[in-house]
């Protein structure tokens, strides 16, 4: 006889999981080189997009019942959707999984310490930037009060899991420089700027410096007030329903039809907000406006070089260290927006730097939102693949355009113990040092 929880949970995937675009899957197997969870798992079949899709169908059709090991596969896939690129049936596999997390979330029942966590997180931290910049300001005072320094001097550091250790050691200081003073073009292009719930607190350097080269190129900017985080996280947890949440007041905060793009500066971001009308396809009143919305997206890459910033880069004289430079795809930038050629064309530009293609730069580098926490066993196979080739290529610094991909990068650099010969950045600011 099957327990009442099985058959809830087969429940659910009819309820959440689209039957249609499971069918879509031809199990052809071109996903299978392109999904890092695959390949370093031993090339185990349930932990590939074409097992996956499987274990998806088969839950939903009651042919398989739920267990741990059920579970474990989809809690083990990274989101990263390279499989998407690589197929040649156009499976939505981003959307699959989204629909299966919140199938999934919506049986199980969750531990005491998660359930607090999931609050504090989706409910306060990424639903309010007001909340975001607080937590913010207390990390900040953790590092300048000297706290920082005494934590580690004592080894109270030692109490935590190692990535939480290694992530305390790669978070960015707190900005110590003022504006820099540009001076500005002729207005070519009116932009919103999404900051971004991290890009905007613990990353705020990066989006100063975002704003410095934009007037510098020729844009207006516009920042919206009650802008909130993108909900990228949300989605990708399951918590779908707090993703339209933050969507909705996102659609509320930009007026659309004053400008000529929404510009930001974090791949994970830029993907999810490219997809907003996807999450109010049933509804008629925001799906016109969140169309709209998603019409506008740009990333920052993609507007620097229609801005002409190559041509800009080409005429500064260069030093005369030649500096080696790579480049780290975020995921979703490249498998969701199709943004790969524009950061490589204005890395390639720079004189005084020597661009060498990082092998399996396409590929994640392990961090995916919050799965280097959850993960740790895997995140950390994938980023000691990463680094081997960082050091087989001997570059000196690591170019990333997303905040959690740039953090596992520093952490991996860290962990190799390269931190006096190689430093990742994100784009932004490697340009920026470029060109200020």
């Amino acid at each position: 006889m099957v327990s009442p929880h099985i058959e809830k949970m087969r429940e659910a995937f009819v309820t959440h999981v689209d039957d249609d675009r499971l069918m879509d899957c031809m199990r052809c197997g071109f996903c299978l080189p392109a999904c890092p969870t695959y390949i370093h798992s031993g090339f185990d079949e349930t932990q590939s997009p074409r097992g996956r899709i499987a274990l998806m169908k088969a839950v939903r059709d009651g042919v398989v019942e739920w267990d741990g090991s059920v579970e474990e596969a989809f809690d083990l896939c990274l989101g990263c959707r390279a499989c998407e690129p690589a197929c040649p049936a156009g499976v939505q596999y981003g959307t699959l999984i989204e629909e299966t997390r919140e199938a999934i979330l919506s049986v199980n029942k969750r531990a005491l310490k998660e359930k607090l966590v999931r609050k504090g997180a989706f409910d306060h931290l990424f639903a309010d930037q007001r909340k975001m910049k607080k937590a913010v300001n207390l990390v900040t005072f953790y590092q300048k009060s000297g706290l920082q320094k005494v934590a580690r001097k004592i080894g109270f550091l030692e109490l935590f899991p190692p990535f939480m250790k290694d992530m305390e050691r790669v978070l960015p200081s707190p900005p110590k420089r003022k504006r820099t003073v540009v001076e500005k073009s002729a207005v070519k292009v009116k932009v919103a700027f999404f900051t971004g719930c991290l890009m905007d607190t613990l990353f705020q350097e990066t989006n100063r410096n975002t704003i410095d080269i934009l007037q510098k190129l020729g844009c207006e900017i516009i920042v919206p007030k009650m802008q909130q985080c993108c909900g990228a996280l949300h989605g990708h947890s399951g918590e779908m329903d707090k993703a339209k949440r933050n969507a909705q007041a996102n659609l509320e905060a930009f007026e659309i039809n004053q400008i000529d793009f929404i510009v930001n500066n974090a791949g994970g971001c830029g993907s999810f907000l490219s997809e907003y009308d996807r999450l109010f396809a049933d509804d008629p009143l925001l799906f016109d406006k969140a169309t709209h919305f998603a019409t506008k997206q740009i990333d920052i890459s993609s507007l620097f070089v229609k801005l002409g910033i190559t041509e800009y880069l080409e005429n500064i004289p260069p030093t005369e260290t030649l500096e080696l430079i790579t480049y780290q795809d975020s995921c979703h930038l490249r498998n969701v927006n199709g943004v790969k050629d524009e950061p490589r064309t204005i890395l390639k530009a720079i004189k005084d730097s020597l661009f060498v293609e990082l092998p399996g730069a396409d590929l994640c580098c392990g961090s995916a939102g919050i799965y280097n926490i959850l993960q740790p066993e895997m995140a950390t196979r994938i980023l000691e693949s990463k680094m081997k080739e960082v050091k087989r290529i001997q570059a000196s610094t690591i170019i990333t355009t997303n905040p959690g991909c740039l953090l596992q990068m520093k952490v991996g650099v860290e962990r190799e113990g390269l931190s006096t010969t190689t430093r990742a950045m994100h784009l932004v600011d490697f340009i920026h040092e470029k060109m200020f």
